[in-house]
């Protein structure tokens, strides 16, 4: 074992490390970790152990539209041996010792700020680059990464690496032995709408000359300071900083419980590597989920993860509640799709059909959280761009819906999902975070009439968001009239005047796990049996023949015109 006798004299630095691994309840795991990976010749870590148990392995890297994941390959190749230079080293040059690795794992697992955990990202990932034969022009501040600042520049090819990095090793610390496949093929998600947030969050003077419907957001020429981009990876997808903890962790619990092999090493080809392949089928691809979880904590981003890393394909859809697709036809032009306003008028509604009666039907008894995405066609265009462009936005609700013609709800978010990722979170002024409202059923006399819908954010006339109760037309409103969301643009070039745009495509997503669907299957159970019950006329209620709905049709049938008069009592 790692762990020193009370008999030895034990340093101070053991000592204070073993205090804290202890304290986060990792220490019964560190102390089987280095006990399976050791020689118990030498009492450490064989550096070719640490490196096999760092590797990741794979048979396939698909990513469709480039192929920039050919420099990937080489980048995944040295990031093993970079985590073991900065973190692990030894000191004599021999094996790793006990205090080496637990000074390691306190270096990437402990209790570090966010910038830290993201600084350690960054550096791994630099020195992976210099390994690979390529460097990035990231600058780091001697010291501690607590300490260290990052300067220097990047470029939106070397971030779109970097965010696929992040991807592989998280994929990599969720894989499970139940989730196999015959090949274990990496298929990267679509990182487009994140690099180009970072483009128009970062960038200094090419930020104007950005098209946000750019098809090579990739290769876009323009250098990104790097501390505005560690600041705007802190600020928009702050759990991008624990992948890489995230991953080291997972791997030493992985050795800690692995037995059987000879060598003491864990390799990554021992389970299965293979990530789910993009599902373009839904509006929730595995890059817009992804980056969705990046900005979210807490259990509603483990939720949307499944999505991401699925084991069966089924249990992702027992995750959509709700899904109205329009069938759409398409044009090309300079490879960017242009959806034709004129075909919108003959589109037909899919899958679970369109409206809010047919939504309320999907969504109604579900009180967990729920993520809403819209997909929509503006038709307003400009004279750079007269045909308009297909955005999707989202609504992130803590709570299901509800049929009120007021405000409700404690909290939320509002995402712009593509083509640039955005996130405005609630900003604490005002709690107008959602609103739902069915048509009134019979005529109603309303003397300040409400809308029928959907909205967020803003007030009763003019929500931020509202998409109408046919689910046709989107309207989106400037940040200005709504307190209750950070400010900032849903859709690119948003204006002060309200964009009207035409609905494509709603998805509604249950993030309450399996307890929130077993809850709303049983609503839904109660609320048919209600039904059924009033449906039925019991007869027995029904004293004689003369008072049963039976006579008084045969009566009606027979003599219509006729007056019946109610015998009177004397």
């Amino acid at each position: 074992m790692g762990a020193s006798s009370s008999t030895e004299q034990v340093p101070v630095e053991q000592r204070e490390l073993e205090r804290e691994a202890a304290s986060m309840g990792v220490l019964p795991m560190l102390e089987k970790a280095f006990s399976t990976l050791s020689s118990p010749l030498s009492n450490s870590i064989p550096l070719a152990s640490l490196h096999q148990s760092f590797r990741l392995k794979y048979d396939e890297i698909s990513c469709q539209g480039t192929d920039s994941h050919k420099y990937l390959t080489s980048l995944l190749d040295h990031f093993g041996p970079a985590v073991i230079d900065l973190h692990f080293s030894s000191q004599n040059g021999g094996g790793i010792s006990w205090i080496e690795f637990l000074r390691g794992y306190m270096r990437c697992c402990g209790r570090l700020p966010a910038s830290s955990s993201l600084n350690a990202l960054f550096k791994v990932s630099a020195l992976s680059a210099e390994k690979a034969g390529s460097s990035l022009k990231l600058q780091f501040d001697s010291g501690d990464d607590s300490d260290s600042k990052v300067r220097g520049s990047i470029t939106p090819g070397e971030l779109g690496m970097i965010l696929w990095l992040c991807w592989i090793i998280s994929w990599s610390a969720r894989r499970s032995s139940n989730c196999s496949t015959t090949k274990n093929v990496v298929y990267l998600p679509d990182v487009n709408s994140l690099v180009a947030s970072a483009i128009v969050s970062c960038a200094e003077n090419g930020s104007s000359d950005f098209y946000a419907w750019h098809s090579e957001v990739l290769t876009f020429q323009v250098e990104l300071d790097a501390a505005k981009v560690h600041s705007w990876t802190l600020t928009t997808v702050p759990n991008l900083a624990g992948c890489f903890s995230h991953f080291i962790h997972s791997t030493i619990k992985k050795a800690a419980r692995f037995e059987g092999n000879e060598t003491g090493t864990l390799s990554s080809s021992d389970e299965d590597m293979s990530s789910p392949m993009p599902c373009e089928r839904h509006l929730l691809t595995s890059g817009r989920a992804w980056g969705i979880s990046l900005s979210q904590r807490g259990d509603p981003s483990e939720e949307i993860l499944k999505t991401c890393f699925p084991c069966k394909l089924d249990l992702v859809e027992e995750s959509l509640l709700y899904r109205s697709m329009l069938s759409v036809e398409l044009s090309e032009s300079n490879h960017e799709i242009c959806y034709l306003s004129s075909v919108l008028n003959f589109c037909s509604s899919s899958l679970h059909g369109k409206g809010l009666n047919r939504f309320w039907s999907r969504t109604e008894g579900y009180l967990g959280p729920l993520l809403m995405l819209i997909s929509a066609y503006s038709t307003e265009g400009s004279e750079t761009d007269p045909s308009g462009r297909k955005w999707i936005i989202g609504a992130l609700t803590e709570q299901g819906f509800e049929n009120r013609d007021v405000f409700y709800g404690t909290g939320g978010h509002l995402f712009a999902i593509c083509p640039v990722f955005h996130v405005f979170s609630p900003s604490g002024k005002q709690k107008n975070f959602l609103y739902s409202r069915l048509r009134p059923v019979g005529k109603v006399y309303e003397s300040h009439q409400k809308p029928t819908g959907i909205g967020f954010g803003g007030t009763i006339k003019d929500h931020r968001i509202f998409i109408d109760g046919e689910f046709e037309r989107a309207t989106i409103r400037h940040h200005a009239g709504d307190k209750s969301y950070q400010p900032g643009p849903l859709v690119p070039n948003q204006g002060f005047l309200p964009v009207e745009a035409s609905v494509i495509d709603v998805e509604v997503w249950g993030l309450g796990g399996k307890k929130a669907k077993e809850m709303q299957m049983s609503y839904k159970k109660r609320e048919h049996l209600f039904t059924e019950q009033r449906r039925k006329v019991d007869l027995k209620t029904f004293s004689s023949w003369e008072d049963s709905p039976e006579k008084m049709m045969m009566d009606l049938v027979s003599d219509p015109t006729g007056v019946q008069r109610e015998k009177r009592r004397v």
